[in-house]
């Protein structure tokens, strides 16, 4: 029998949010890691870190710790992003990266592996994930659109704070506590309070008036889907959520659908799972989806504004769908091709 490869693996941003995550995502998934290193800002250095059933000391992210390494998951500044990068390429390793700065690259392929897994091929060394408001709708969009292409896209997202990452995730408890107790907590992370409030901001304001979160979505769902034409608008919100995106999403299609149709489309959807009973109160919601790998989509109906519009609802976990998971499931993806 033939022993299975192991991999050796770096990741930078250890101890934020979507790293945390990772480790979680990676020990349940049992990634063949030979060994691996968990790297972060000087700060950070020393602490322990659980993965699987032991404890993993940090270090200090540097050129060097690099080394040696297959895989370099990269979740941390534009900056470090930009360089650990071509670091990582540099030295042969293949990094996966889910900031903004590669996603754009004509030569860095960006994937959802349920929805372009074949891009993977046409990497240069570096690899990107969307932006984890993205992911969700190219996963529901897709098996829509290679039966009857989506022409034109209407996205609403209610995002929660730790897709900011963890002070975020503070500043709402602090904001929460405060209300509680009759007082107020100050808003740092956020231009406003956050707390029983929603910010239409999320990224800086751009010309034209879109914010780069929206711009983004944009993009991404055009470059995944291979569809450069595609007209998509969005409006992104920030909620008072721990852990969970949603997603009102109204679509126009070549030709009319019947709402069951694109709900029998969906149940079979990999990575998505149907939930509409309306009459049972059962749809998604960022509370249900929040620890759970799949896409949640329900309230599907007719788009009683267009004769071919299909309007939906989604509800996913920013952190592992969103992040981690796609992250991990580009290299299994590249493992299972055998093009590491």
């Amino acid at each position: 029998m033939t022993s299975r490869k192991l991999y050796n693996v770096a990741v930078i941003g250890a101890t934020g949010a979507v790293g945390g995550v990772f480790l979680q995502v990676a020990a349940e998934r049992s990634f063949p890691i030979k060994s691996l290193k968990l790297l972060a800002t000087e700060r950070s250095a020393g602490k322990r870190v659980a993965f699987g059933e032991g404890e993993i000391t940090v270090e200090a992210t540097t050129p060097e710790a690099i080394n040696g390494a297959d895989f370099v998951f990269i979740s941390a500044t534009d900056e470090v992003s930009r360089e650990y990068g071509l670091r990582a390429r540099e030295t042969g390793a293949i990094a996966i990266d889910d900031s903004a700065v590669w996603r754009q690259d004509p030569t860095v392929p960006l994937v959802v592996t349920e929805v372009n897994p074949d891009d993977v091929e046409d990497h240069r060394g570096i690899l990107a994930i969307p932006n984890c408001s993205t992911t969700p709708v190219v996963m529901c969009l897709w098996p829509l659109h290679v039966r009857n292409p989506v022409t034109r896209v209407i996205c609403d997202t209610y995002q929660s704070v730790s897709g900011t990452g963890t002070g975020a995730v503070r500043e709402l408890e602090e904001q929460t506590r405060a209300w509680a107790s009759g007082g107020s907590a100050p808003a740092t992370v956020y231009p406003q309070q956050i707390a029983f409030n929603a910010l239409p901001h999320i990224g800086s304001f751009k010309e034209g008036g879109y914010t780069s979160e929206e711009l983004k979505m944009s993009a991404e769902a055009r470059k995944i889907m291979h569809a450069p034409d595609l007209a998509l608008s969005a409006t992104c919100v920030r909620v008072p959520v721990f852990i969970g995106h949603s997603i009102a999403v109204h679509a126009e299609f070549e030709r009319p659908w019947d709402p069951d149709e694109v709900r029998a489309i969906l149940r079979e959807a990999p990575g998505v799972v149907l939930q509409d009973d309306p009459a049972s109160n059962a749809y998604p919601t960022p509370l249900d989806a929040a620890g759970k790998d799949p896409v949640y989509v329900g309230r599907v109906r007719q788009d009683m504004s267009h004769p071919n519009g299909v309007a939906m609802w989604i509800s996913s976990d920013n952190l592992r769908k969103g992040a981690a998971l796609d992250a991990l499931q580009i290299a299994e993806e590249m493992v299972a091709r055998g093009i590491v």
